[in-house]
C-alpha cells in the first residue's frame, strides 16, 4: 500500500528555522536509510538542493550519512539522493521526503511519500493541496506531529 506521511511544523520549534528543519530532514534521512531504504529528497530547485547538500556535509563524522546530488556520485548510487524540479531521481529509490512546495506530479513513483506542513498560513494551504493529491492518488494517509529532538 502507498502511504504519504505529513509531518506538522510547529510555530517556535527547533523545525520552524531553516537549520532546525535541515537537521530534521537528516534525521528521517537516517531513520529511513537505517531501515535500509534508498531515499529521494525533492527540493524545489538547484539552490536548495544544493543548499541542503552543503548543509549535510557539515553533519559530525559520527551522524554523516552518505548523499549525492543527482547525476553525481557512485554509479548505484548513495542511500541518499538529492533532486529538484526537473531533473530525474535514479531508478531504485523507495522512498521521496518533498521539500518543495509545488505539487508533488512524481508521487506515484513511490511507495512511501514524506511531506511537510509548514507554520506559514500560504505553506499550509500549499501543503493542503498536496494533500488532496495523495488522496487521489489512493494513498494511505497520515500526519504526525513531530516531536521536539
Amino acid at each position: 500500500m502507498k502511504t504519504a506521511t505529513f509531518y506538522l511544523i510547529a510555530e517556535q520549534s527547533p523545525q520552524s528555522t531553516l537549520e532546525g528543519f535541515y537537521d530534521y530532514v537528516h534525521f528521517l534521512c537516517r531513520h529511513f536509510s537505517g531501515q535500509g531504504a534508498k531515499l529521494y529528497l525533492h527540493c524545489l530547485d538547484k539552490q536548495q538542493a544544493e543548499s541542503v547538500a552543503e548543509y549535510f556535509w557539515q553533519i559530525d563524522s559520527q551522524n554523516f550519512l552518505a548523499h549525492n546530488l543527482v547525476g553525481e556520485g557512485p554509479k548505484n548510487g548513495t542511500p541518499v539522493e538529492i533532486g529538484y524540479h526537473g531533473v530525474k531521481p535514479s531508478w531504485n529509490r523507495q522512498l521521496i521526503i518533498n521539500l518543495a512546495d509545488q505539487d508533488s506530479t512524481f508521487a506515484n513513483a513511490f511507495a512511501q511519500v514524506v511531506d511537510f506542513v509548514p507554520c506559514e498560513e500560504k505553506a499550509k494551504q500549499l501543503a493542503r493541496e498536496r494533500y488532496k493529491i495523495y488522496r487521489q492518488a489512493g494513498y494511505q494517509l497520515q500526519t504526525i506531529e513531530i516531536e521536539h529532538l
